[in-house]
């Protein structure tokens, strides 16, 4: 199995897929085990659901990301299961699988003992990350309210972030800039080398190289 984290909007279904193309392994979301409040913006085929708009009108950022932390930690044992049924050969999990998302949270995922997984996280900078945010959501053309929205999602997307890499850079994890103009081929590229390498869930032997980096990795602040 390879997991490949990161928050919203950061590329990591784009990169999963083609990792999983390449190996010839399944690929999955943990957005489909169970879903939280998503993105909250209209699109052609979607309107905003009411109780999303709610959730991000309503809240304040502190329990905007409070409430995504408890909803991947009720999550956690399901992927964790997948996981262990996965790496065990299970009945039905003959193909290697390629699971990515963001419910995948490093100091859970670094403590898996599952034989032949690995696990790299993605980031990009804030900046990367609202531009690709504000152009789905046709920022320029939205009204007040939905701009409301969309800014209240990022802010919960930065956020999250900023926890994240905090852990990943304690734990010594490998994770990979996705807002250095890196194609999703070379960012598969750079994934699938961090994978090889690792002796760990993703953690690489003591004197290894770091994961490939484009640039220096996203700000922390």
């Amino acid at each position: 199995m390879v997991l490949i984290g990161g928050t919203s909007n950061v590329g990591k279904s784009t990169v999963a897929q083609v990792v999983a193309e390449r190996l010839g392994f399944a690929y999955r979301s943990t957005d489909q085990l169970a879903r939280h409040p998503g993105r909250p913006w209209r699109t052609a085929e979607r309107a905003v659901p009411e109780h999303v708009a709610e959730h991000y009108a309503s809240l304040p950022v502190d329990e905007l990301i409070t409430s995504v932390l408890d909803h991947y930690a009720r999550l956690w044992p399901r992927i964790e299961e997948l996981v262990r049924a996965h790496a065990a050969g299970a009945e039905g999990a003959e193909t290697g699988l390629v699971l990515e998302g963001s419910a995948l949270w490093p100091g859970r995922v670094a403590g898996l003992t599952a034989p032949r997984v690995a696990a790299v996280w993605l980031t990009a900078e804030p900046s990367v990350v609202r531009a690709r945010v504000r152009t789905a959501g046709r920022y320029a053309a939205a009204t007040p309210a939905e701009r409301h929205l969309m800014d209240k999602f990022l802010a919960r997307t930065e956020r999250y972030q900023t926890l994240m890499l905090s852990v990943v850079q304690r734990l010594g994890l490998d994770h990979l800039d996705a807002g250095d103009g890196r194609t999703p081929e070379e960012l598969a590229d750079a994934v699938l080398a961090a994978a090889a390498a690792q002796h760990a869930v993703g953690r690489r032997p003591s004197g290894a190289a770091p994961a490939p980096e484009g640039r220096d990795s996203p700000r922390t602040s």
